[in-house]
């Protein structure tokens, strides 16, 4: 009834994941500035 139902969807998970790890490291990286307290002594 579920002939490789759950390989086919994981196969299609994994090649999902592979496509958004590929795209995500090639995105620039945005710095951050650092939050900092008005008063450094609180």
């Amino acid at each position: 009834m579920a002939d490789n139902f759950l390989e086919k969807h994981y196969e299609e998970y994994e090649a999902r994941k592979a496509a958004y790890l590929r795209k995500k490291k090639h995105l620039k990286k945005m710095p951050r500035p650092l939050e900092r307290p008005e008063d450094e002594a609180l």
